[in-house]
């Protein structure tokens, strides 16, 4: 790609000026983090008879934690080996400590496991309890080196077009069913069972947990699920090969988690790293997530019993974090009908991601979205957007294909309810993406625009820069979009109240903006050269030529 700029050591500094410009970081004014303490008294799963070969199924850890919690608390202690155990329960004023070489594998034996009322992807549910559970606790922590190992690969289905040609048929040799297609293999009948029952996991009216015993295999365990609990830990530790979600913090408040690694296969369904769900006051901090799902989740429930809960996810302060190889690096939604509220996140750096930072919901939801602050975001190899607002979640997109019509979808504004999701006060500075599909995308409701949206400082390189449909009050400030797709380097629809100030673009571009939808109002286009695209505007019909004002340099 060429440089819009006299020389590459021209856009060299731009992007100095960008990290000179990132070292003001936002000063989040937010309740202090209340963190756990534990007695110095530590208990060692070799007292209780734990056998580190890897093949002797023990108890020792539950032993443990049980007689940690009945003498007051305490550290307990699994030193460097492999464990096989079944599924743990933490105990308040407990700190279980993995020592540097320790290896806890859960067990592949579905017996091990059982089912519970819960709560997942936002709704009353029926699943396998967590390999790592813990309810209405207090004072609790998980740290250390060591590594925690799901044994994901026994409990989830994997389509054929995720592995290669060897990979799947070793998979399908080595057990299991696949479906009638063949083009999906499940770890078990019951498996194959519950994916053909719709919304099979939801907990239904006048049923039961022993109603869902025949497709046990299908409620996959997540990984650890920390449920209403107060004052927790995790840090240090290695968590892979999770069943479904990783880490699950559910309706709890003052959490930690710091330095913390989360693995798991890129083909990996709903392998979300961390899910902070209903959850009030937290810090998230020097993690590492490779994952096959969302990486870094903010969520609250979804549609009528989100709104119900009535519990948003606020008070977070996110930083210094990597993640490679999820859905979405920094994600809100789409279950946020209880809504999300000031959260801080910076010095982010997204690789291979589908998404960079994805902010997403749909009619339904309801819930706010708000006072979002955003600071410091690097990214490369974005599969598609690198920021992306969503209320529109899953429609298809409304960009037309080369040879299509230009003339915006015809989204049907429906009546203002509960239902109605709103995303607004977003504020994002400083961020850098090198390659994407579109740099900037942001899709509202007829009936609820996105509102109140901030993008500034930014050098983002993609095949189509920015598109903006359903918008008001939006601001773009300082913005590089080095876009392939030059026709045009701006879409703009149905929007309005649109200030874009000092915008750099590919040289020579067949089109710099786009103004199209009989709702499109108010576009302000402020300290930018105009005249280094071949055409500066475009309108769609019934759009006046006064929407668009263009203040010289």
């Amino acid at each position: 790609m060429k440089f819009p700029f006299a020389s590459p050591a021209a856009f060299s500094l731009l992007l100095a000026s960008l990290s000179a410009a990132a070292a003001d970081q936002p000063k989040p004014n937010l309740p202090a983090v209340k963190t756990p303490a534990f007695r110095a008294d530590t208990l060692s799963i070799l007292k209780f008879g734990a056998v580190a070969d890897g093949l002797t199924k023990t108890t020792a850890i539950q032993q443990a934690i049980d007689a940690a919690g009945k003498a007051g608390g305490g550290v307990v202690l699994v030193p460097r080996g492999h464990w096989l155990t079944a599924p743990i329960e933490m105990r308040s004023n407990v700190n279980l400590h993995l020592a540097k070489g320790a290896l806890v594998q859960f067990s592949k034996e579905r017996a091990d496991y059982h089912l519970i009322k819960t709560s997942w992807e936002g709704v009353a549910a029926v699943r396998n309890q967590a390999q790592i559970y813990g309810k209405d606790l207090e004072n609790i922590a998980i740290t250390g080196k060591g590594v925690f190992d799901g044994d994901g690969g026994t409990w989830r289905s994997v389509k054929k077009n995720k592995l290669t040609e060897t990979q799947w048929k070793r998979l399908v040799e080595g057990g299991g069913v696949t479906n009638e297609k063949k083009d999906t293999w499940y770890p078990s009948a019951s498996s194959l069972k519950g994916s053909t029952i719709p919304e099979a996991f939801y907990l239904k009216p006048g049923k039961d947990v022993k109603d869902y015993e025949e497709i046990k295999d299908f409620l996959r365990p997540d990984m650890l699920v920390l449920d209403h609990c107060k004052r927790l830990l995790l840090e240090g530790v290695t968590f892979q090969n999770s069943p479904a979600w990783s880490l699950h913090p559910l309706m709890s408040e003052d959490i930690t988690v710091r330095n913390v690694t989360v693995l798991n296969p890129e083909y990996g369904q709903n392998t979300d790293a961390i899910d902070l769900e209903s959850c009030k006051n937290g810090i998230v901090e020097g993690c590492t997530f490779d994952v096959g799902d969302d990486g870094i989740c903010i969520k609250s429930g979804r549609d009528e019993q989100g709104r119900q809960r009535g519990m948003p996810t606020e008070n977070f302060i996110i930083r210094d974090t990597k993640v490679y190889h999820a859905h979405g690096g920094f994600v809100i939604g789409s279950e946020m009908s209880g809504g999300a509220r000031n959260i801080y996140a910076y010095d982010l750096t997204f690789m291979g991601t589908d998404v960079g930072l994805r902010f997403k919901a749909a009619r339904g939801r309801g819930g706010v979205v708000e006072n979002i602050f955003i600071n410091n975001v690097d990214m490369k190899d974005i599969v598609g957007q690198a920021v992306i607002f969503d209320l529109y979640y899953m429609a298809k997109d409304p960009v037309p294909l080369a040879g299509e019509s230009t003339a915006p979808p015809v989204i049907k504004a429906e009546p203002l309810g509960e239902g109605t999701p709103q995303f607004r006060r977003i504020d994002i500075k400083n961020i850098t993406c090198n390659g994407a599909e579109t740099g900037i995308m942001m899709r509202g409701l007829p009936e609820m625009p996105l509102r109140d949206i901030s993008i500034e400082n930014a050098v983002l390189q993609s095949k189509k820069g920015l598109v903006c449909i359903e918008a008001e009050n939006i601001r773009l400030k300082n913005v590089t979009l080095l876009s392939k797709d030059t026709m045009p380097v701006m879409e703009i629809q149905n929007s309005k109240d649109i200030s874009l100030d000092g915008i750099r673009y590919t040289p020579g571009a067949e089109l710099l903006m786009r103004v199209t939808g009989d709702r499109a109002k108010n576009v302000k286009l402020v300290g930018t050269d105009t005249k280094a695209a071949k055409k500066d505007l475009e309108f769609g019909d019934k759009v006046s030529k006064k929407t668009v004002t263009i203040s010289k340099l």
